[in-house]
């Protein structure tokens, strides 16, 4: 497994990395996730992440990681833990992160983000926005300072707020989730470029959009639903018809775009067994995309190049479950 440098921080981190959301009980099995924790560390994957927001994923991890085959970098978050969570609270805060250090067993924690940054509605951080101040940060150069943190990051899932926040400067690491993907490309507008000025860590989530570009959704696609754009039904059923015609399967193309970007640094898998764990491996150290498949991918993401304001977030559940979706809420 090929390794690079993840920003400023000077740490080597494999280019796949796992995901600690799907290992959490209400997705996998203990053992099992035990076991594809333990094959992902032996085939190289060096970088975890996971958050207080993944049900008991840092309770798995932590007791998985007892007995590794070999050492990690952990990330994992504040945001949600203890409830009533205050995010202006820096004694709620530093709760949460004596939490984490005990269900991980660990006497310090790699890189801690501040989850959802970006969105005020789920957690208000900032009391004062435009200059990114706030108990949180004040927490954080604090556990910096003490050797409790290495890094501070962010964990956001917007396409330009988050943008915002990592151009003050003040973070090592981005998280950037569920819009950088081959068919949903935003953060190469903002996130990713700010990023890279600030010489910061680049880590892609949901680079399969939670299920989305996993496999095909034919029938569902073909049959159309309201809250799925015709243009959305098109761009899906070209990207069918060019998987046909490379031979490319649909995960292996979504994960080897993404590290064809050499701005990006890992890419977070979403794995829950052994097998998806070898299936995502296998395909990344096949290395980036040719050329001419990244242009014709390109193609096809220029057909709908913004997310519809109808589209459900979680676009992969509700083509799973396509009755589940009552529509966008309250205007």
């Amino acid at each position: 497994m090929q390794s690079v440098t993840l920003g400023r921080t000077g740490l080597k981190v494999s280019r796949l990395a796992f995901g600690g959301l799907f290992v959490s009980s209400f997705a996998a099995q203990y053992e099992e996730a035990r076991r594809a924790v333990h094959r992902a560390i032996r085939l190289g994957i060096n970088y975890i992440d996971t958050a207080p927001g993944y049900g008991n994923s840092e309770e798995v991890l932590g007791n998985a990681l007892k007995d590794a085959p070999g050492p990690v970098i952990i990330s994992t978050k504040l945001g949600g833990r203890p409830q009533p969570f205050n995010p202006q609270d820096r004694d709620c805060l530093m709760r949460s992160v004596e939490e984490s250090l005990r269900l991980l067993g660990r006497d310090h924690i790699d890189i801690l983000m501040i989850h959802e940054p970006d969105r005020p509605g789920q957690y208000d951080w900032w009391p004062d926005w435009e200059n990114i101040n706030g108990p949180v940060l004040e927490l954080m150069m604090n556990l910096r300072a003490k050797g409790v943190i290495r890094y501070l990051g962010l964990g956001g899932t917007t396409a330009y707020e988050l943008a915002h926040i990592i151009r003050s400067g003040k973070f090592d690491v981005v998280l950037t989730a569920f819009n950088y993907s081959l068919l949903w490309r935003e953060a190469a507008l903002e996130v990713i470029p700010a990023a890279k000025e600030k010489n910061m860590g680049i880590v892609i989530g949901s680079p399969l959009q939670q299920g989305a570009l996993a496999r095909k959704y034919t029938e569902v696609i073909e049959k159309g639903m309201p809250w799925l754009s015709r243009a959305r039904r098109e761009q899906f059923m070209k990207l069918y018809a060019f998987v046909d015609e490379c031979g490319i399967p649909l995960p292996e193309l979504g994960l080897r775009f993404v590290i064809s970007n050499p701005d990006v640094h890992t890419v977070l898998m979403g794995a829950r067994s052994v097998a998806e764990v070898e299936q995502n491996v296998a395909a990344v150290e096949k290395g980036p995309l040719p050329a001419e498949i990244l242009k014709k991918l390109d193609e096809i993401a220029a057909m709908v190049p913004y997310r519809p304001f109808e589209e459900p977030f979680g676009l992969g559940w509700f083509l799973g479950n396509p009755s589940a979706y009552k529509g966008p809420g309250p205007a």
